[in-house]
């Protein structure tokens, strides 16, 4: 659907990003690639990140928003007061999971454009299925997936570090 939704000569996006005077072009500019598999991807995930905030705002309970009102609160106070720091842990595995998830991208680049223009989307996901499936060279295949796990596994741990930080305190 992205595909043709994203060409330039025949695809919605592609029409009017170009009617706006922008060169647009995912097939043959690798910005206009990485754009695309961006907002492809943001598309993609969109949906979770909302039902989890959805999910974390309506476990708040009431008695917060009574208490509110009675102290004649204004939306952004409630927001920032009560809603904000209520959702705070869903909104950090939120994030994690986005954090995680942008790690192992697959599928928006290789169906929207196959690791192109040149290597310009290339990821290191798809370097592993080319490395693995293509070459059929599953150890080293095999070996670089661990590592690449390891990395991943690092850097979340420190990210959910840093934001958690502020809790002991």
């Amino acid at each position: 659907m992205w595909n043709i939704f994203a060409l330039p000569e025949i695809g919605l996006l592609g029409y009017v990003v170009n009617s706006m005077g922008i060169d647009y072009n995912f097939t043959q500019q690798p910005i206009s690639a990485w754009a695309t598999v961006i907002a492809m991807d943001v598309w993609h995930w969109t949906s979770l990140v909302v039902l989890l905030t959805y999910a974390g705002l309506n476990a708040i309970p009431e008695a917060f928003f009574h208490a509110a009102q009675i102290d004649t609160a204004t939306k952004w106070q409630i927001f920032r007061y009560i809603q904000l720091p209520k959702i705070k842990h869903v909104l950090t595995i939120a994030i994690l999971l986005r954090f995680m998830d942008s790690f192992m991208i697959y599928t928006e680049p290789f169906v929207l454009t196959g690791g192109g223009p040149g290597n310009s989307t290339t990821f290191l996901s798809t370097d592993l299925v080319k490395i693995a499936l293509g070459q059929f060279d599953l150890g080293p295949a095999a070996a670089m997936s661990l590592i690449y796990f390891l990395i991943v596994l690092l850097m979340c741990w420190v990210f959910y570090t840093l934001m958690m930080r502020n809790e002991a305190r």
